[in-house]
């Protein structure tokens, strides 16, 4: 078969034509990128035309909401009680306001939170909605199914929504059981889909069940054994994750139907911000803080970047994956010059080789800056974070590109003392385990590799 042959011309104006659709794409859908990344469309679009334009037409978008002007908060005694500076950042990009909860209870083991998974669905009366990355085939996937299918028996509306990337390996055996056994499934952005019902690698990394709008159970765990469970010779990864009781549960849920109407074909914001603040007793001041690409800003983002420079005392970070962007890494490491203690946990080899090498020359920098990285001996796979007295993060945000720029996650913030209190503590333990990471110059051959895996970092 004879391939058409292009003039030099013709090849001329394809290229045009390519940057010109990336660049009306990128300017009318206001998709602000990172410089490196916009760099390295431009240069793959004039070098590999025929193969950068199709991907950048699949993958190249990056946000589906454009800024809108938000009407500031209303005062209250919950906002009253959040340190200013977080309050005025959030409430500008959009988000609901900190509600009092009744209780916040964190589980750092895998078994309790087990425990306490299958214990909301049990208690499930009217509701369920359950969102995860993953879905394990394996005995812990097992239970959370069982659990789910017997909430449905019983009458619950049971709703389970699984990303398709990282269920790629979960049996449609399992999903299936849960379909026949009455429980509503959708997969989020499947490898082949419509490209204007969103771009195949935003993926949904958000994890959370809820129980009748009330009760939240929320963290980093994904629903499979290493999450959870010790196995013989491969013990449970350390990891975070916690139940609330209160109005936080409803602010999770309004975030779980606009997921699940984006699985079903409908790319949608984020619900919009209601500005009042229901009167609740309690002593546990939570805030539901989502990121992606369904909220205008780069939410997280803005927070860890407003938090850096208004720490005053301490940031205390704990992540598996450590690859941020060179804005976020500059203002740690000014943040560390004036004297704020910075203290990050990372594992001392996380379960992607890549991250690791690429994340090399980021923790170089932040301990000649004076930070300190500890070396945890197990994988980490928690993700919490605080900031001097006032304000912990526990989520599914990893600190790398694809989680702060691409992915759909969240955080939950807690700004009462006893919960930022918790979380300091339960830091400090990781730290007493861990050994402190000293940052060599390495030879020039691997200084070069990790300059190479850097330069996809934004992808990792």
């Amino acid at each position: 078969m004879k391939l058409p042959a292009m003039t030099a011309l013709e090849h001329g104006a394809f290229v045009f034509a390519g940057l010109l659709i990336y660049f009306i794409a990128t300017r009318t859908g206001e998709q602000r990128r990172h410089p490196s990344a916009a760099i390295a469309w431009v240069v793959a679009i004039a070098a590999f035309p025929y193969l950068a334009i199709p991907l950048f037409l699949t993958f190249g978008r990056r946000k589906f909401v454009r800024p809108t002007h938000t009407v500031p908060a209303a005062s209250g005694s919950p906002v009253a009680r959040t340190p200013q500076w977080a309050n005025a950042l959030l409430t500008g990009l959009g988000l609901p306001q900190p509600v009092p909860n009744a209780s916040v209870t964190f589980q750092p083991q895998g078994a309790d939170s087990l425990a306490a998974l299958i214990a909301l669905i049990a208690e499930a009366r009217q509701t369920l909605e359950v969102g995860t990355f993953m879905l394990g085939a394996d005995e812990v996937g097992a239970q959370v199914t069982d659990a789910l299918v017997a909430a449905a028996t019983r009458g619950v509306r049971a709703r389970v929504l699984v990303d398709s990337v990282g269920n790629l390996k979960t049996p449609q055996s399992l999903l299936r059981h849960l379909r026949e056994g009455g429980v509503q499934v959708r997969s989020f952005m499947p490898l082949l889909h419509n490209p204007m019902r969103g771009r195949t690698n935003l993926r949904n990394h958000r994890k959370l069940a809820v129980a009748d709008g009330a009760r939240l159970w929320s963290g980093g765990r994904n629903l499979a054994v290493e999450y959870f469970l010790d196995r013989p010779g491969h013990p449970a990864w350390v990891d975070l994750s916690f139940v609330a009781i209160g109005p936080v549960a409803t602010q999770a849920r309004a975030q779980f139907e606009i997921d699940w109407a984006t699985a079903g074909g409908r790319v949608e914001p984020s619900p919009p911000t209601r500005h009042d603040v229901a009167h609740v007793e309690g002593p546990a001041l939570a805030q539901w803080i989502p990121s992606g690409p369904d909220r205008a800003e780069d939410t997280l983002h803005a927070l860890l970047m407003t938090a850096a420079y208004h720490a005053r005392d301490r940031i205390l970070a704990v992540t598996p994956y450590f690859v941020p962007d060179e804005a976020l890494l500059d203002a740690w490491c000014m943040a560390s010059r004036r004297g704020v203690r910075i203290s990050l946990v990372v594992p001392r080899q996380s379960n992607h080789r890549l991250a690791d090498w690429a994340r090399e020359r980021a923790l170089r920098r932040l301990v000649q800056c004076g930070g300190q990285v500890w070396l945890a001996p197990e994988m980490v796979h928690a993700k919490a974070l605080v900031v001097d007295d006032q304000l912990a993060l526990c989520g599914s945000l990893n600190l790398d590109g694809r989680s702060l720029f691409l992915n759909y996650e969240v955080m939950t913030g807690f700004y009462g003392p006893a919960e930022v209190a918790w979380l300091a503590q339960w830091q400090a333990q990781l730290v007493a385990q861990a050994q402190p990471y000293h940052g060599r110059r390495p030879p020039w051959w691997r200084d070069l590799l990790e300059g190479l895996v850097r330069s996809v970092g934004f992808q990792l």
